[in-house]
């Protein structure tokens, strides 16, 4: 299209200069100017027509692109914007699906949490401090033992109760068990800072632990009624570590006090044993059941050899009984079979053919 308009141009510079040129020579040149410029008019015209069809084919063309590319920018555009929501809305699920993960865990840590501030009111009460620990020890001992072995809340004589009293056979006897420990004098020895605090409250802790250990044996081991050892029990393996770390004399003080103390795993271990026992024992008591059941079937046994001996001896005379019926029954056959052959032989009988035969004695044993 630039290359017709170039040549327009210069068509038109042409005529510009014929037109000089014929003006220059006259009226002559006015003629031919005049048929030049009719010329130039239908050449323009041409030209223009021309140029206005290329005008409409390419600006055909050039619609026929813009929509084209508009379309296929709508289409990308559309399918981005999918892409997009798609993603927004998997976004979305996946981060309703995190806050609900948090929200659930944020209940667990209130709920963690009001446990925890119950678990400190149960502890900073002595007498719930106390049922925490027998309950505990009420769990312990119910999961290994049997009913008939154990007791809680048994008395032992003039207003002593211990929590729970184990039922072993002698030796060695019930075994009390005591579950209350000193947590005050704990949490001031962990709250201890400097040396000197540490080296207060350790001895004050060590203090309570050994008065705590004197009462148990003073009122739970009773001679003539429990074992000559009773157990303290500390429902904390962390007392029950920094006490064997740190304050073995009074682990040694308690030793000779003849009182055994225990954290929930050694009372687990001692509570197997305790088990074993008890079975042993059981086995014993069922041995002489057995063994007195033995000596009393063997006594069955006995009589039942002499009356099967009875038995035999009967049997045998009733064969010799059998053997000497069977004889006379032959005898008498015979006698039979004799008396039958006198009678076809008539008058040529003797007298001592007819004599009865003497009858035979029958022997017996």
């Amino acid at each position: 299209m630039e290359a017709a308009v170039f040549g327009i141009l210069i068509a038109l510079l042409a005529v510009a200069g014929a037109v000089v040129w014929l003006v220059l020579r006259g009226d002559r040149g006015q003629a031919q100017l005049a048929g030049r410029l009719a010329q130039l008019a239908e050449t323009q015209a041409a030209a223009q027509s021309m140029l206005s069809e290329r005008l409409q084919a390419q600006e055909r063309i050039l619609a026929r692109a813009v929509e084209e590319r508009l379309a296929e920018t709508a289409k990308r555009l559309n399918e981005s914007l999918e892409h997009s929501a798609h993603r927004q809305a998997q976004t979305m699920h996946d981060l309703r699906e995190r806050l609900a993960v948090i929200d659930a865990a944020q209940r667990n840590i209130t709920e963690l949490s009001a446990q925890v501030v119950g678990l400190q009111d149960i502890l900073s009460n002595k007498q719930a401090r106390g049922a925490f620990g027998e309950i505990q020890l009420n769990d312990l001992v119910s999961s290994i033992l049997p009913p008939s072995a154990y007791g809680f809340q048994v008395a032992l004589g003039e207003g002593r109760r211990v929590d729970c009293l184990l039922r072993l056979p002698n030796p060695p006897g019930p075994i009390a068990i005591d579950a209350k420990f000193p947590l005050e004098s704990w949490h001031a020895l962990r709250a201890a800072r400097d040396d000197a605090s540490r080296l207060a409250a350790g001895r004050a802790f060590s203090a309570a632990i050994l008065k705590h250990v004197k009462d148990i044996s003073e009122r739970y081991i009773v001679p003539g009624q429990t074992a000559e050892s009773a157990l303290m029990f500390l429902p904390s393996e962390a007392v029950y570590a920094e006490m064997h770390a740190n304050f073995p004399d009074v682990v040694e003080k308690s030793y000779r006090a003849r009182v055994w103390i225990v954290s929930p795993t050694t009372l687990m271990a001692t509570l197997n044993t305790v088990r074993a026992v008890l079975k042993d024992a059981r086995l014993r008591e069922e041995a002489g059941v057995i063994q007195a059941e033995v000596r009393l079937l063997l006594d069955d046994v006995a009589r039942l050899d002499d009356r099967v001996g009875r038995l035999a001896r009967h049997f045998d005379q009733a064969q010799e009984d059998i053997r000497q019926i069977r004889i006379s029954a032959e005898k008498v056959t015979r006698r039979g079979d004799r008396i039958e052959e006198i009678q076809l032989s008539g008058s040529g009988t003797t007298t001592e053919e007819l004599t009865p035969p003497q009858p035979e004695r029958i022997s017996r044993p």
